[in-house]
């Protein structure tokens, strides 16, 4: 009689396998996320706050100088690297533990970057424009303030998942 010697059946893991690549890939979302969320947060909790208190000229003047300096390429690296990066990551990390949070990251993300392309910035674009500043900032800044609302809300759980699936990436499949 032959004994027979029964192996566990085990996933492809070519592509599960942690590399410094994948690794750093991983790290740099989350790092750019962060960053981006950051922003949001910052921008919620303190500066439009503080500019609420401001009259109808210096919030268009506060508003118009930060629209100008933001587009600097620290900024564009952290926000559009977030999502770039997230959708690599979810990529290479699809068959790996803590992929299935990078994934989840992706879509949260790219609401936020979405959001920012159809009202932030068609919002700071009319702010740039002469006119009367209570009106300028009377168009402005509820929408403004309540996008950057959506972009915190959905920056945040991105940063979350992605935080997770970093602590998770590089552990057994059955940790996820």
């Amino acid at each position: 009689m032959t004994k027979t010697t029964h192996r566990p059946h085990t996933a492809d893991t070519t592509s599960a396998t942690a590399t410094p690549a994948r690794t750093a890939v991983l790290i740099a979302a989350t790092i750019t996320t962060g960053l981006s969320a950051g922003v949001f947060y910052i921008f919620a909790c303190a500066v439009m706050p503080a500019l609420a208190r401001s009259d109808d000229r210096t919030y268009v003047e506060v508003m118009r100088n930060i629209n100008t300096a933001i587009q600097n390429p620290a900024f564009f690296l952290s926000f559009m690297g977030a999502l770039l990066l997230t959708g690599l990551s979810a990529w290479q990390l699809r068959r790996a533990p803590g992929g299935r949070r990078v994934r989840a990251a992706l879509p949260a993300y790219a609401l936020v970057f979405l959001v920012t392309m159809a009202f932030g910035i068609p919002l700071n674009i009319a702010l740039a424009a002469q006119g009367d500043p209570a009106a300028l900032r009377a168009h402005f800044e509820g929408p403004w303030v309540a996008w950057n609302g959506v972009r915190a809300l959905g920056s945040t759980p991105a940063l979350g998942l992605l935080d997770r699936a970093l602590m998770l990436y590089g552990r057994p499949a059955h940790s996820s």
